[in-house]
This record gives C-alpha cells, structure tokens and sequence, in this order.
C-alpha cells in the first residue's frame, strides 16, 4: 500500500514537473519570439525538470514494465526455462542498478560544490535524481527476485512485458 502511494505521488510528481517545463519553455519562446526578451533561467531549469522527468518516469516505467523488451525468445522457453532466464535477466539487471547507483552516488558527491552558471543550484540535485532511479529500480528488482525465490511468482509474469501483472 505504502508502495502504490509512493508511485501515485511519484506520477503526480512527473505530471507537475511536465508542466513546468511547458511553462518555462513555451513562455520562452513567446517572449523571446513576441517581446525580444526572455527568461534567462528558463533554459536551464527547463533541462534539469528534463533530466529529473526522464530518471523518474524510467522509474515508473519500470515499475509498470513498460519498458522496451525482446522476449520471443523467453516466451518460446518452455515454464522452467522461463523461470531460469527470468532470473538471470532479474540478476543481471540488478547489478547494472547497483553499479549504476554508485557511480551515480560518487559522481552526485563530486558535484555538490559544482554549481549551474545562472541559477546558482548544486549540481548534485541533477546528477542526484539518479541515484533515486537506480536504487528504485534496483529496489523492484530485487523484490521479483524474492518472488521468485519464495514461488511467489505466477508463470505469466516470467515473459516481461506491459501485460504483467504488479504487487
């Protein structure tokens, strides 16, 4: 339950931080094309709410498995087979997000004291959303991992895919 709010805020989230970005782009370019001035921190801040729409709506995507995947192959397997490559794929995945999360980590470190030209913001609160992304989807998969390990997972969500169903 915890779990669903936190996706429902995330989505709220995403849905506030696309309309920023309209605003300070479309408002740009009015300016820019209708009164020949314009808002100098729009371009900037339009691409860090980019990054962060990016990061955080991969998040989601994985959580939904929206994400783009091949499985003919997998869905070919017969159900034993499916259940091993699932898990190796889930294994494989989870260290990518891991690797991923401390090379993010390291890199958000490093970036504390670097700051963006015009608005003056760390740097670390742009590189930083990606730590969040990593360990989120490090999170999911390690939880499929347990359901798999525990039998917890029915046989039509070895296939990914958007069909799937979620806890």
């Amino acid at each position: 339950m915890i779990v669903k709010q936190l996706f429902r805020t995330l989505e709220w989230l995403l849905i506030g931080l696309l309309g920023v970005m309209v605003v300070l782009v479309f408002g740009n370019v009015v300016l820019r094309y209708g009164f020949n001035s314009g808002l100098v921190f729009s371009e900037e801040v339009s691409r860090f709410v980019f990054v962060w729409l990016t990061l955080l709506g991969a998040l989601v995507a994985m959580r939904d498995r929206a994400h783009l995947g091949v499985s003919s192959l997998i869905a070919a397997l017969p159900p034993r087979g499916q259940r091993v490559m699932r898990f190796v794929s889930d294994l494989v995945v989870l260290g990518c997000c891991l690797m991923l999360a401390r090379g993010a980590w390291r890199q958000t470190v490093i970036a504390v004291s670097d700051h963006a030209p015009v608005t003056g913001i760390s740097m670390a609160w742009v590189v930083g959303v990606l730590v969040v992304s990593a360990l989120g989807m490090a999170a999911l998969v390690a939880h499929d991992l347990w359901r798999q390990l525990t039998g917890r997972m029915p046989a039509d969500e070895l296939v990914p895919g958007p069909g799937a169903a979620t806890e």
